[in-house]
């Protein structure tokens, strides 16, 4: 019988190779990417039917790049694995499609146990962050998140600007002009009402746009 296919989403080679040797034995691990916008670039091409992915991504994180994915494959299971406790960030993942959330402080075997369960159209969150989970939904049923205010556009956008990226490297990544880029700093900043790079960049932190 044919194994499940499986794509890894990290930029820490050593995760990747762990994460691989962990799942060859039940799964066909097909490929890895580093960051976000190879995985935009990758997963459509393959449709894995997981992905294994990081929040915490250079060029777009694994939140922002697992929400456009729902749209462009919707039967892909989403399994994220980060170093990030944050209850909201965990809530925010599993509202916007994710199968599973675990921390890479988790057991091993609770990866295997994720990927079993989100193959089955079942959900998986690790113990070790259900707790701030009910905390979060206690304190916000419905969070509303100012990032939902921008387009994907000016996400990569703005994830690029707080990696400390100039201006040109935005446009030669995003394949735009620096002008264009200009005009979506100028428009991100109006939208959210950020008045300075310093502001823009502890936006970008506090809302998990960082790579960590």
């Amino acid at each position: 019988m044919q194994k499940p296919t499986v794509l890894i989403a990290d930029d820490h080679v050593m995760v990747v190779d762990a994460f691989r040797k962990l799942l060859e034995p039940y799964y066909e691990v097909i490929a890895s990417v580093s960051d976000g916008r190879a995985l935009l670039e990758k997963a459509p091409e393959l449709k894995p039917d997981v992905i294994v992915v990081d929040i915490g991504m250079p060029c777009l994180n694994g939140l922002a790049a697992g929400q456009r994915l729902r749209d462009m494959i919707p039967k892909t299971k989403v399994v994220f694995v980060t170093m990030n406790e944050d209850g909201d960030l965990a809530s925010e993942a599993l509202r916007s499609g994710a199968s599973a959330y675990l921390l890479k402080s988790s057991a091993g075997s609770e990866l295997l146990t994720a990927i079993h369960e989100a193959l089955r159209g079942r959900r998986y969150v690790t113990p070790l962050i259900k707790h701030a989970m009910e905390e979060s939904f206690i304190r916000s049923p419905n969070p509303k998140s100012p990032e939902k205010k921008l387009t994907p556009r000016q996400v990569e956008v703005l994830q690029l600007l707080a990696e400390g990226r100039l201006m040109k490297e935005v446009a030669d990544i995003l394949g735009l002009t620096p002008r264009t880029v200009a005009f979506h700093k100028y428009r991100i900043m109006e939208t959210l009402g950020i008045h300075s790079n310093a502001e823009l960049i502890k936006f970008a932190v506090k809302h998990h746009m960082s790579p960590s």
